[in-house]
């Protein structure tokens, strides 16, 4: 028995499960978007987390890992288990064909499953739709939830894909909208009637690459 999951969004940096195999790869026809509520992880249901999910676009492509889970019955639930508990906000479990960079043609591993969710208000509880960036840059930047805030998911997800090579310009877009968020939240209103401490803290805004590696990892995030 062999299980396949594709991670888009926390997954790429912090799996959670065990699994026997990761693959660098991408899916065809979808697109990332920070289109989803997340109220128990990354936010709470007074104020929501923004966090990923898929959007199709026949045109596009999502670069992320491919996680494999061989062993038999057994493993595939524990695995699944972990999974449905982590991604409870996301309503569909799609089936995808997985590519390889070397071979952008021919699918490396088909049936990989992954979790998705409905576009819609009404049927879709949790499902935000799209906003201006700057109003998804002032919730990114102010949601808090039990596993920790949501600017450090996105900070992490702008490094994680840094760090495997594929860089998205829509991530590092909206971060960077965030950073201007924070860099308000920490800047007086005057100059003059700053503190020292203030002063200083203008400098302090996160990047991507200082969060990571003294970040501990979180027990539930979302993908």
């Amino acid at each position: 028995m062999v299980m396949w999951v594709f991670g888009y969004g926390s997954l790429v940096w912090n799996p959670g499960f065990h699994y026997d195999e990761k693959v660098l790869g991408f899916i065809k026809g979808y697109k990332r978007v920070f289109d989803l509520a997340c109220i128990d992880h990354r936010g709470t249901p007074e104020h929501p987390a923004r966090t990923c999910t898929l959007e199709k676009d026949e045109e596009a492509i999502c670069w992320g890992t491919a996680f494999c889970v061989r062993g038999g019955p057994e493993e595939e639930r524990l695995a699944m288990e972990y999974l449905e508990r982590r991604e409870c906000e996301y309503d569909l479990k799609t089936c995808v064909d997985f590519y390889k960079e070397d071979d952008p043609l021919n699918p490396a591993v088909t049936g990989v499953m992954v979790f998705t969710s409905t576009p819609d208000k009404v049927s879709n509880k949790y499902y935000l739709g799209p906003a201006p960036l700057e109003d998804m840059a002032r919730q990114i930047a102010t949601a808090n939830g039990p596993c920790g805030n949501n600017r450090d998911y996105l900070f992490l997800l702008e490094k994680a894909m840094h760090d495997i090579g594929h860089e998205e310009e829509y991530v590092i877009e909206l971060a960077n909208e965030v950073r201007k968020v924070l860099a308000e939240k920490v800047s007086p209103v005057k100059e003059s009637r700053a503190s020292p401490v203030a002063k200083k803290s203008k400098s302090n805004v996160p990047t991507a690459h200082q969060i990571l590696p003294h970040q501990p990892e979180a027990v539930a995030t979302t993908l």
